[in-house]
């Protein structure tokens, strides 16, 4: 080995990978003694990380030509992060992409303010500059902040909007004193779980007729947002249950705070952007098997291996 290296590359990458699984810097300093014979500095440490931010910006900036994607599901997640020598909530701007054949792939993060119209729109352009073909979107699904609604509809004119009706819910719920809570709740699941648009209505019309003396404000937040919690039916109704949330991004935001949530604090931008990067691969893998919608379609290979080895033949 050179005489200014004190341990092999193998060992750094062991070192970074052991770091984007969970292991803090400062506890993988106290192991370091049995690998490379003395205890590195969590400084070190960090400093092997960095090998790993060159793959993570090739991910990050990869071609999109090749992804048919129909569906985008946007969201932003904000991180208490180092920048210069204070301390900043930095939000980071997330898109999940289904494409044609119901496959989820992460297709950007990209750190910037998720209440700021001029953040998204930049967001939506450096996707369609990677290969995004906007002309294939139909559907975005979001929670309703200030200007995204707006921004994505300029951006992917062919596209509809779907509100999360969790969201969207929770918005009307504030509205409402406690004791008709439970009540309402029934009453909204009647609405967006209804079995076509048309009773769908049936039942909003019905709200606003119940509702409109006792609660008019949310009888008031639910017609602004009415229009967009039921787009999902005109889509494909074994991908309805999919479309009327966004839980599959509220999902691997989780995943993302979880991670960070020992460290309290992130060091810096491409730090946040390394743990990021492996938690989506972690979550792509896992997506592989859950296609968007229900496993129906996955039905019948199961049934002719139950024919064929578990059936008895009479």
């Amino acid at each position: 080995m050179p005489r200014s290296r004190q341990y092999e590359d193998q060992i750094r990458e062991d070192l970074g990978l052991m770091y984007l699984t969970g292991v803090s810097t400062r506890t993988l300093s106290l192991i370091t003694h049995r690998l490379v014979g003395r205890r590195l500095s969590h400084e070190e440490v960090s400093k092997a990380n960095l090998t790993l931010t060159e793959g993570v910006e090739k991910w990050r900036n990869r071609d999109l030509s090749k992804e048919s994607v129909k569906y985008l599901f946007l969201d932003g997640v904000t991180f208490a992060m180092r920048i210069g020598r204070g301390i900043e909530k930095v939000p980071v701007l997330v898109a999940i992409g289904v494409t044609e054949v119901g496959h989820k792939l992460v297709l950007g993060l990209q750190s910037g303010d998720k209440e700021s119209a001029g953040s998204w729109r930049e967001f939506f352009r450096d996707l369609k500059r990677r290969g995004l073909e906007s002309t294939k979107v139909t559907l975005g699904i979001m929670d309703g902040l200030p200007g995204l609604e707006k921004v994505f509809q300029e951006e992917f004119p062919q596209a509809k909007t779907q509100r999360c009706q969790v969201h969207v819910a929770r918005n009307v719920l504030a509205k409402v004193p406690r004791k008709q809570k439970k009540t309402m709740v029934d009453d909204l699941r009647s609405i967006f779980y209804a079995s076509t648009k048309a009773k769908a209505l049936e039942f909003y019309e019905r709200f606003q007729k119940d509702w409109q003396t006792e609660c008019p404000s949310a009888v008031k937040c639910l017609g602004n947002s009415i229009d967009s919690c039921l787009t999902f039916f005109s889509f494909p109704q074994e991908e309805w249950i999919s479309l009327r949330t966004t839980n599959i991004i509220e999902r691997l935001n989780k995943e993302f705070k979880r991670r960070t949530k020992p460290m309290e604090i992130v060091a810096g931008e491409n730090s946040c952007y390394r743990l990021l990067a492996f938690i989506s691969l972690k979550m792509e893998l896992a997506w592989r098997s859950t296609p968007l919608g229900k496993v129906n379609a996955n039905l019948p290979f199961f049934q002719q291996i139950a024919e064929k080895e578990f059936t008895q033949n009479c």
